[in-house]
């Protein structure tokens, strides 16, 4: 490496193959400008909607979005994704969601409203199918969406015991654990409003507070977390959206600055970006501002660990986009985009 020049970073692509997606796609990160250029894609598995990367660096994993749900894991340690065997399954449907946590992958399974665990080889490899499988109880009163359970986020929660799965179709949020055969087991489950959809949380870095995006209201909840007792207690909503949608808005996606200052989250049907003001120690939000996605129906977002770029994955317009952020304001500034058809979700290595 060149003195005074840092080396170009990794950034992993998630899209639906289904809709005409290439797979896992590999990207760099152009360290000055954040500027992504693919590399080249995989599609070992099909609609792989979203990803996880290993502590390390040196792992991939991918749910496979399909009625036959399944997980797979990709060596990445050339940067470009090479698979470490055939995907498992992971016995539940149309899983949108994965974690790392306590030596497994956990997945939320939203066609079956369940949480899957399967355990990992010493090398990073998956195991050939799920330790045990939690499936969720309950509804919500909007007809079509919350009939049944729909688990569509799980996430290891800070301090590292707890974790916790998010229901859109129960408008709740599950703490949980892995029992010594690896079977997810509910610690408590927490209500939320009902009707709200909740989608995705994401926790605050100081590691007492949760905010929850919610699909069926354009709202975040904001929550406390208590780690010794595993309870997250809400708080109260904040719109993410200056007026009410037209029609449904679908929020898709939350991320937190590093510094515990800003909140950004996206919303599909109004195509934008929100920017939140982190109040009050974390337990309250304000709502600055929204800018446009670069796009159309931004999915995801992924945020660097400098809290100065953000990435976003359009799905239907196929492309992701990335943002300057400015640091002081927290709002994002377009820097640029990249063709990536039907994407679904970008991690930063």
């Amino acid at each position: 490496m060149t003195a005074g020049r840092r080396e170009a970073g990794r950034a992993y692509v998630g899209s639906f193959t289904a809709a005409g997606g290439p797979g896992v796609v590999a990207a760099s990160v152009e360290p000055t400008t954040g500027a992504l250029a693919l590399l080249g894609a995989t599609d070992a598995v099909a609609d792989p909607s979203y990803l996880a990367l290993a502590a390390d660096g040196s792992t991939l994993y991918a749910v496979s979005e399909t009625s036959v749900g399944a997980v797979a894991a990709f060596d990445v340690t050339d940067g470009h994704p090479r698979p470490l065997g055939a995907p498992v399954p992971v016995g539940g449907d149309g899983p949108t969601h994965l974690a790392l946590y306590a030596d497994h992958v956990v997945t939320a399974n939203y066609g079956s409203g369940s949480v899957s665990a399967v355990p990992l080889r010493a090398d990073g490899a998956l195991a050939d199918g799920p330790s045990g499988v939690l499936v969720h109880q309950g509804n919500g009163p909007h007809p079509q969406r919350q009939h049944a359970p729909h688990a569509h986020q799980v996430l290891p929660a800070p301090g590292g015991r707890w974790a916790v799965s998010v229901d859109l179709g129960t408008d709740s949020v599950r703490v949980f654990d892995l029992d010594r055969e690896g079977e997810p087991r509910v610690h408590r489950e927490i209500a939320l409003r009902p009707g709200c959809g909740p989608r995705h949380l994401a926790f605050h870095p100081d590691g007492t507070h949760a905010y929850v995006l919610n699909e069926l209201a354009p709202t975040l909840t904001v929550c406390h977390w208590d780690a010794a007792r595993g309870v997250l207690r809400p708080l109260g909503e904040t719109s993410v959206l200056p007026g009410a949608p037209d029609g449904d808005a679908y929020p898709s996606a939350v991320v937190v600055a590093p510094d515990g200052r800003f909140v950004w989250t996206a919303t599909r049907g109004e195509d934008v970006i929100s920017v939140l003001a982190v109040e009050e120690g974390g337990a309250r939000l304000r709502l600055l501002a929204t800018v446009p996605c670069g796009g159309h129906w931004p999915r995801d977002l992924a945020l660097d660990a400098t809290g100065s770029r953000l990435y976003v994955a359009n799905e239907r317009s196929g492309d992701v986009t990335w943002f300057g952020v400015d640091t002081e304001t927290g709002l994002p500034r377009h820097a640029g985009s990249v063709e990536v058809p039907a994407a679904s979700c970008v991690v930063l290595s």
